[in-house]
Parts: C-alpha cells; structure tokens; sequence
C-alpha cells in the first residue's frame, strides 16, 4: 500500500468520488419515496437553517450553476416548499426561504434519511468532516494561488 506521500492525486479523487456517489446511492431510495432529487435536498438543507440564502450562495454552495438552480428553486417554488423574498437589506437582491409546507417536508425527510444514514465508529464521523474539510481549503487555497 503506497504511503501518503507517494499516493497520487487521482487515487484520493477515485476515493473521493467513490465515496460520494456511494453515499448518494444510499440517499436516493428515501429521497424517491418523497420525490425529491439529490440537488433538491441540498438546497432544502441549506434552507433549513432559516436564515434564507441568496440565489449565488446557494449555487455555490450545493454546487449548481446558476440557471440550473433558478430551475430548481422555481420547481420547489412551484411545490409550495420554498419562496422567494426581497432582501430587506439589499432590495436588489432576493433570498429564498422555506416555507411552512416546507419546513414539515424537510423536517420529515431529515429523520427517514438520519434513520437509514449508517454511522461510522466513535468520533470518526468528526474526524472524516475535519480531514475533508482541510482539504477543501487546501484545495480552495491552491486553486487561489493559481
């Protein structure tokens, strides 16, 4: 097995995608039951906090590109999950927000996907966040120097 220096970048990203599209395989059966696509239920769970987001932190944060999202958020408006406001900071801009049908939607579909959700052994789970987190912002930090 290579040590960590002598692993390549394609190795962690074959691990990574892996990883990823596992995870979203393991998702989908209870994001089905509900008729909520992968990308929906990144966008309600950023939602959830309830601070409402702007249409471009959204996007960036769920990993959609604008007119994609616009897409979406206009069918989750549709569903009567999510609506727009003005930011009353900025009137230039608009925040979306959960609904009340919303807020139920996601709070239900939060348990069933925690319920199914497999947990790693103790304090690994916070483990795997933090390492990944540095190497988004090694990653984000490398891409800035670019």
């Amino acid at each position: 097995m290579p040590t960590p220096s002598q692993r390549r970048p394609q190795d962690l990203l074959r691990l990574l995608t892996r990883a990823e599209r596992l995870a979203a395989r393991r998702l989908q059966p209870v994001l089905d039951e509900h008729g909520c696509s992968l990308d929906a239920w990144r966008v309600l769970a950023l939602l959830s906090d309830g601070a409402g987001h702007h249409m471009t932190a959204i996007a960036e944060a769920v990993f959609l590109p604008p007119p994609t999202l616009t897409r979406l958020v206009d069918h989750l408006v549709d569903q009567n999950l999510v609506h727009r406001r003005v930011d009353p900071h900025d009137r230039r801009r608009i925040l979306v927000h959960l609904t009340p049908r919303g807020q139920e939607y996601w709070r239900r579909l939060d348990r069933e996907v925690r319920a199914d959700w497999p947990l790693l052994s103790d304090g690994d789970d916070e483990l795997l966040s933090a390492l990944l987190d540095r190497l988004a912002v090694t990653l984000d930090g490398t891409a800035a120097q670019v």
